[in-house]
């Protein structure tokens, strides 16, 4: 959870009387412009996610699909380009101080679904937003290229990782015809 400032996406769940159906997350247009600003994209499109939530021992449990569609500048050439991503999203909410903790003592541990994406809260609610904010973040690659990354390689006179051109390519490429 981010501890720096408020989040862009606040979506505060009630821990007592959690929802018996599917909430909807959807992020409006100055919410979406915040988080592209935050995660260095061009904009952001539609950002959707629709979660179930259970309440299990210790844990809430928050399972679901989030949905976003935007545009990236490309790694090579810096020119935006559209992406669109569907994610699941398998997440759980503990109570800070309830939470499994490593002790000085403890030397090894077996991680299982359970123990994965947990995510601290404290109080008498959660920020589900936050939590669909910060899977974006986590889908988005920061080094992808766009359809004309091949061409500003070229145009720039870099060359992909394999590939050669110059006179001691020319020789070792007819070194190896036969």
């Amino acid at each position: 959870m981010r501890e720096d400032a408020a989040s862009e996406l606040t979506r505060l769940i009630k821990v007592k009387g959690l929802p018996a159906e599917p909430v909807v997350v959807e992020a409006n247009e100055h919410e979406r412009a915040a988080l592209a600003t935050r995660f260095g994209l061009s904009q952001i499109d539609y950002l959707r996610a629709v979660v179930e939530l259970e309440q299990r021992p210790g844990a809430i449990r928050a399972s679901g699909t989030m949905k976003a569609s935007f545009l990236q500048p490309c790694a090579v050439s810096g020119e935006d380009f559209s992406v669109e991503v569907e994610e699941p999203l398998y997440l759980r909410f503990v109570e800070a101080e309830a939470g499994n903790r490593l002790t000085a003592e403890d030397t090894e541990i077996e991680l299982t679904s359970e123990d994965c994406d947990e995510i601290d809260y404290s109080g008498d609610a959660f920020d589900l937003g936050e939590a669909v904010a910060q899977t974006l973040g986590l889908v988005i690659d920061p080094y992808a290229e766009g359809p004309n990354a091949d061409e500003a390689r070229a145009k720039a006179g870099i060359v992909k990782e394999g590939e050669q051109e110059g006179p001691l390519a020319d020789m070792l490429r007819n070194l190896t015809k036969d």
